[in-house]
């Protein structure tokens, strides 16, 4: 049974920074594609930032490039998502996705829609 669990949320002032990081188990597949995705309250799920195990090839989204670091260890099967700069538009629930090969890192390939395995979200409040 895959399991993937965040942890990291909290609440930051704006500027601040904070690292999410999701540990993951029960993978039927040696690699894959994981993601980063968030869903601020009255708007549609979106995705972040998503790597591909295998290759570290990398995603992010146009809102956080520079700010946002998204990177693996695989000896912990644990993913990261580093957040700096953190502006009041981060505040949302962020949410840790995983499927399997193939793997294909590319706008429309890592959106929602094309994850097989959820955490249960992590929330990050940023403040003024």
């Amino acid at each position: 049974q895959v399991q993937l669990v965040e942890s990291g949320g909290g609440s930051v002032e704006a500027g601040g920074s904070l690292r999410l990081s999701c540990a993951g188990s029960g993978f039927p597949y040696s690699s894959g594609c994981m993601g980063w995705l968030r869903q601020a309250p009255g708007k549609e799920r979106e995705i972040v930032a998503a790597i591909f195990t295998s290759t570290y090839e990398t995603y992010y989204t146009d809102s956080v490039k520079g700010r946002f670091t998204i990177s693996q260890d695989n000896a912990k099967n644990t993913m990261y998502l580093q957040m700096n700069s953190l502006k009041i538009e981060d505040t949302a629930m962020y949410y840790c996705a995983a499927r399997g090969p193939p793997c294909t890192i590319a706008p429309s390939t890592v959106g929602p829609l094309k994850y097989h395995y959820w955490g249960q979200g992590t929330q990050v409040t940023v403040s003024s």
